[in-house]
């Protein structure tokens, strides 16, 4: 079993780099503490390779301290191996000002091989049986000094990997998928992510803020605002300030004093001493704000899809045929091809290959395989009886949601048994 090494001096990370550029193939993977600050931090490097495991330390470090690795993610003749690759792609693009090129995602490829269970943990039992450990799920990356559980629960990550992308790569190639992994794969590679802001409309996604009254939508967009505020202060999530649950609970039923506030659910003394008074004051402010602040007139934040009446059934008939093929390939519908391409083809008819292509949701590879049947598809339908088709009117709209990199490992994402990111 691989040995790991902590690296924590410049000195260190230099040597590191250069032995990397030396490598054609490494494994890596990333941890950061979003579970338990405002504001994240990238907080650990693991990477892999032969029979060695380094984990690089970014807190121990001076200001440019990882600028020698940087080459060596940006070199297209080093590959790349990562498990879940969204977010590790995104705190080293944010915190380390990484182009990683020539990547090759463990989990894109189980996908795309119709497995069942995709997460890391899953495919190394299954291949190794090895049971990885999950002990350190909620662990605090950024508290040092790490403990020596935590480095060897970092080390796991990376050391099964090299093995398992060239099993899944054999994989891939006997399926004739190869092509289809590698587009999703050069795709991550160009991705760009902006930076986070924070949307002070954001309350209105929580679950029951539409079915409250004027009043309740005034002191919740209150609660949010001021509960955002704190979390900055504190560096703390803003869920482990109050939780959603708490917060639409207090704007049903606004409490005016710190008795009262203390018999809701969330509300505990430490709260109320805490910040107690900070809540009235925004159930205040909420309560004393014009009728709904024309809220109720604001579209839900959501990227869902307006479609007439004609698209909708264009939609369904695009969703049963999806149903049969995904079937077929032995394949999950959502990774075959997910609901927004589905509803962009339904509201955009595109009429040839070019047409899909100006698609942004339609991925190249799926276009090259099954584009003409989609087309003939569409075909098909304007050939029916009128009487067979819906007539046109406004409709409801259809569509998925947006998605937001975020954690997704064993603490949030859970990267050793996780679903299908975005």
């Amino acid at each position: 079993m691989a040995e790991h090494s902590l690296i924590q001096t410049a000195e260190e990370v230099e040597e590191l780099g250069q032995r990397l550029r030396r490598e054609r193939v490494i494994a890596v993977d990333t941890e950061a503490d979003s579970f338990f600050h405002y504001f994240d931090k990238l907080c650990l490097i693991q990477i892999a390779f032969k029979d060695e495991i380094f984990l690089v330390d970014p807190l121990a470090l001076p200001p440019q301290g990882l600028a020698p690795l940087a080459p060596v993610f940006a070199d297209p003749n080093i590959r790349k191996l990562f498990h879940a690759a969204d977010y590790d792609l995104y705190v080293l693009q944010r915190y380390g000002s990484f182009a990683v090129r020539n990547l090759f995602d463990t989990m894109i490829s189980a996908q795309l091989l119709g497995y069942r269970s995709v997460g890391l943990a899953a495919l190394v039992e299954k291949h190794y049986g090895v049971q990885l450990s999950k002990d350190q799920q909620r662990t605090d990356w950024s508290r040092r000094p790490l403990r020596e559980q935590q480095l060897e629960y970092a080390a796991s990550d990376v050391r099964y990997l090299v093995d398992l992308a060239t099993l899944l790569e054999k994989e891939l190639k006997s399926a004739k998928r190869l092509t289809w992994a590698e587009a999703e794969f050069r795709s991550l590679e160009g991705k760009v992510w902006p930076e986070r802001e924070f949307d002070p409309d954001g309350y209105l996604r929580i679950k029951g803020a539409r079915q409250l009254s004027p009043l309740g939508r005034n002191v919740l967009r209150e609660l949010f605002l001021m509960r955002d505020k704190r979390a900055r202060e504190k560096d703390r999530p803003p869920f482990k300030v109050l939780g959603n649950g708490t917060l639409l609970d207090l704007a049903e039923d606004p409490p005016r004093t710190k008795r009262a506030l203390a018999n809701h659910r969330g509300i505990t003394d430490l709260v109320v001493r805490r910040f107690g008074g900070d809540i009235l004051e925004a159930i205040t402010r909420g309560v004393e704000a014009p009728e709904d602040s024309g809220q109720a007139a604001k579209p839900a934040p959501t990227n869902r899809r307006r479609l007439d009446r004609r698209a909708e059934h264009r939609l369904e008939r695009l969703k049963s045929w999806r149903a049969t093929r995904s079937k077929e390939l032995d394949l999950d519908p959502g990774v075959f091809c997910a609901n927004a391409a589905l509803e962009e083809i339904a509201a955009a008819r595109p009429r040839n290959l070019d047409d899909l292509q100006k698609l942004d949701h339609v991925k190249s590879w799926w276009i090259e395989g099954f584009g003409e049947e989609v087309l003939s598809l569409e075909s098909q339908a304007e050939k029916e009886p009128r009487a067979q088709q819906p007539q046109s009117s406004s409709g409801a709209g259809s569509g998925e949601r947006s998605q937001q990199p975020r954690r997704r490992g064993r603490r949030s994402r859970d990267r050793r048994n996780k679903p299908a990111p975005s």
